[in-house]
């Protein structure tokens, strides 16, 4: 079993309450039959101090919660996460962070709680899809003061979604399938090494961007070409689907539409970028260990960190146009015609001002959620995406999750899954999947609506997407 908090651990959290520490200790014990470390359980503590309702259900710690919320002592409120970053805070303890959602991967909240103790920290929030990841979990998202981070921003750099409002009628979908179809089967390509053949490359004005502003871009230039409209492997997909809009919005009257759904970043530039730069500020930082290491950074004034800057706003151009040029190869295979696009990045670092200071965001596997911006959330291949709008709250830096995000790890999903179980959900709910690994299945991802219940203060839903006819990297499990 694992060590239990003493009774000196709780005063230090500030439980000094006897009945309290009664419900605390009982509760340290059962954490740590189901195998729960001591880090683990102060973390969830903490947790339940910053908001008892948050885990007012939980099998474990529910019973302190509710002994919390009920009023045995006021939870402590979280300095600064109402307003944003506030002055620099003494070294050597956490900038202000939140998180939404409850029994989010104890790793991941850890992976957090390190990336704010550092000491170019200004704030953080976890959105309620969160994972591990390298450095910072996905679904992070960190403000820092003066620096940049490239493993707080991702190695799939600006990766983005698009969806596009298609004018041909919702039951398209049925009557002209084939062609639907054909279109995201022909229009890219799927896979880590996909690219055009010299005859077949596409054009984009973002190739006549500055490529030769860095070492790492100046020879990337050619086989970004090559890979202009292509989208990746893992979760990136294209996808037809219903948009259902309850009200007017987005320039369009309430209906049901035809849309298509992509999820795609910079590919294999993106990814040698965030390589070179991870390495090399991890080079700067020689005297890091354990995840410090991975969380390495560059100050902005620095050359190699205008360096990254600018190959980070290059990957995000670039990101945008593979999306622009696939959409616009899909649409006009079949001479259809875009009524409204929206779009965001994630895995991006913005220049912002919170609580009436500059900070660096990082949003890894998070999107931007400012007061009236249009994101998309997508579930998985089987479950609803929403199209939203951000409500600009200020605790979560203006932030929101970015899907669902994964339940099961790549690994424990292939060796868990089964192909028969994943084919009879996808019929059940409709769906012709044209590609795609079992890694991938939908019953690797969290409950999309508990994610989006979890946010409701952060971003307003305003359409559903469903998923209908789904391409993905890998061969097609339903065949």
């Amino acid at each position: 079993m694992a060590g239990v908090l003493k009774a000196r651990d709780l005063r230090k959290l500030g439980l000094r309450d006897s009945e309290v520490q009664v419900a605390a200790r009982r509760a340290c014990r059962e954490a740590a039959r189901a195998g729960l470390g001591r880090e683990a359980q102060q973390e969830a503590i903490r947790k339940i101090l910053a908001g008892p309702l948050l885990l007012a259900e939980h099998a474990i710690w529910g019973p302190l919660a509710q002994l919390l919320a009920a009023g045995s002592r006021p939870a402590p409120s979280i300095a600064g996460a109402a307003d944003g970053p506030s002055a620099p805070r003494r070294r050597g303890g956490e900038a202000p962070w939140r998180q939404w959602g409850t029994d989010l991967d104890p790793q991941a909240v850890q992976q957090m709680r390190d990336a704010v103790s550092l000491p170019v920290a200004a704030a953080g929030a976890l959105m309620p899809d969160a994972h591990v990841g390298y450095g910072l979990p996905i679904g992070g998202v960190l403000a820092t003061d003066g620096v940049v981070i490239p493993y707080a921003v991702g190695v799939d750099i600006a990766c983005r979604m698009r969806l596009t409002v298609v004018d041909w009628p919702a039951d398209s979908l049925e009557s002209r399938r084939e062609a639907l179809r054909e279109a995201i089967l022909r229009q890219t390509r799927f896979g880590a090494g996909a690219a055009f053949a010299a005859g077949e490359r596409r054009d984009h004005s973002v190739l006549e961007a500055d490529w030769a502003q860095g070492p790492v871009t100046r020879r990337l230039r050619d086989l970004a070409w090559s890979q202009l409209g292509t989208s990746g492997s893992g979760n990136h997909f294209v996808e037809f689907g219903r948009l259902t809009l309850p009200q007017p919005d987005l320039g369009l009257a309430a209906g049901v539409y035809l849309a298509l759904l992509s999820h795609s970043g910079s590919r294999r530039p993106g990814l040698e970028v965030a390589d070179h730069y991870a390495r090399l500020a991890a080079a700067l930082h020689r005297g890091a260990t354990g995840t410090r290491r991975h969380l390495a950074w560059f100050d902005l004034r620095s050359e190699p960190g205008q360096e990254y800057w600018a190959a980070m706003q290059l990957m995000g151009r670039y990101a945008a146009a593979n999306h622009e040029l696939i959409h616009a190869a899909v649409l006009g295979a079949l001479g259809a015609r875009r009524l409204a696009t929206v779009e965001n990045h994630h895995n991006f670092a913005w220049l912002e001002t919170h609580g009436g200071r500059q900070v660096v965001v990082h949003r890894k596997g998070a999107t931007p959620a400012g007061a009236g911006d249009l994101g998309v959330i997508p579930g998985s291949m089987a479950t609803p995406g929403w199209v939203v709008r951000g409500l600009g709250s200020a605790a979560s830096l203006r932030s929101a999750s970015h899907g669902a995000g994964r339940s099961l790890s790549r690994t424990e999903a292939k060796r868990r899954l089964r192909r028969a179980e994943v084919c009879e959900l996808l019929q059940r709910r409709g769906v012709e999947l044209l590609g795609a690994g079992l890694d991938e299945a939908p019953q690797a991802y969290k409950d999309i609506t508990q994610v989006m219940a979890a946010q409701a203060d952060l971003v307003q839903p305003i359409a559903r997407f469903d998923p209908v006819l789904v391409r993905m990297a890998g061969g097609n499990l339903t065949r």
